[in-house]
C-alpha cells in the first residue's frame, strides 16, 4: 500500500517541474505523428502547404501551450516534448520500415559490405532511431528558443 502515494506524487512532481502533466507532454509530442506517418507512406509532397503546416504546426502548438499555461520551465518542457516527439518519430519509422524500404533498406558499402545482411539492417535501423530522437530534440530546442524569445520580448507578462 505504500507504493500508491509514491506513484501518485510522481505525476504531480513532473507537473511542478515542467508545468504540464505527463499526458499533456505525450499528447503534444503526438501532434507530430501524422506528418511522420504520411511522409513514410509517401503521401506528402515536399514543399506543399500541407507538408509545411504538418511540419510547423506541432512545434507552434507546443510553444503556444507552454506560453498560455505559463509553464514553470518552458525551455525544459519543450525539450522534453521534443525528445518524446523524437521517440515517436523513431518508433513510427521502425514500424513503417518495410513500407519505406520494401527491398530491405539501405545497404552498407566499402569493407562493411561483407557483413551479414541483418547487421546492416540493424545498423541502419539504429541510425534511424538515433536520427529520429536527435531530430525531435532539435525541434524541441528550436521551439524552446522561440518560447524563450517571446517571453523575453513580452517580459514574462503574457495574458
Amino acid at each position: 500500500m505504500e507504493d500508491a502515494p509514491t506513484r501518485s506524487r510522481t505525476p504531480g512532481r513532473t507537473r511542478r517541474r515542467l508545468g504540464l502533466p505527463v499526458p499533456a507532454l505525450v499528447g503534444l509530442a503526438l501532434l507530430a505523428a501524422p506528418r511522420v506517418v504520411l511522409h513514410d507512406l509517401g503521401v506528402l509532397t515536399p514543399g506543399s502547404a500541407v507538408t509545411t503546416v504538418l511540419a510547423l504546426g506541432p512545434p507552434a502548438c507546443w510553444v503556444a501551450v507552454v506560453l498560455l499555461t505559463r509553464a514553470v520551465r518552458p525551455v525544459a518542457t519543450l525539450l522534453v516534448v521534443g525528445a518524446l516527439s523524437g521517440v515517436v518519430l523513431a518508433a513510427i519509422h521502425q514500424v513503417l520500415w518495410h513500407v519505406v524500404w520494401p527491398d530491405g533498406g539501405p545497404t552498407l558499402g566499402g569493407n562493411l559490405r561483407d557483413l551479414p545482411g541483418w547487421v546492416g539492417e540493424l545498423l541502419a535501423r539504429g541510425a534511424a532511431v538515433v536520427s529520429g530522437v536527435a531530430t525531435g530534440l532539435l525541434v524541441g530546442a528550436v521551439a524552446a528558443a522561440a518560447a524563450w524569445l517571446v517571453l523575453r520580448v513580452a517580459g514574462r507578462r503574457l495574458s
